[in-house]
């Protein structure tokens, strides 16, 4: 999972500081996120898959659809 936190941002060319910024959270704390040195909350997971246009699923290794399902 942290793996792919830290892949997402960079393909937009994002800061941590940006990202942590979006989440309304600190630098410090996001870098912990990306380091494994913090679980991420489930409704960060969520934020960050909204933001990254994803699932949550994706971002958990559950699957490597990086696309979303369309919610019916």
């Amino acid at each position: 999972m942290y793996e792919r936190i830290r892949e997402l941002r960079e393909e937009k060319n994002l800061t941590q500081k940006q990202m942590a910024e979006y989440l309304h959270c600190s630098s410090q704390i996001y870098k912990k996120y990306e380091c494994r040195e913090a679980r991420i909350p489930t409704a960060i997971l969520i934020k960050l898959a909204e933001f990254h246009n994803t699932s949550t699923d994706y971002l958990l290794n559950l699957t490597d659809t990086k696309n979303p399902h369309p919610r019916t």
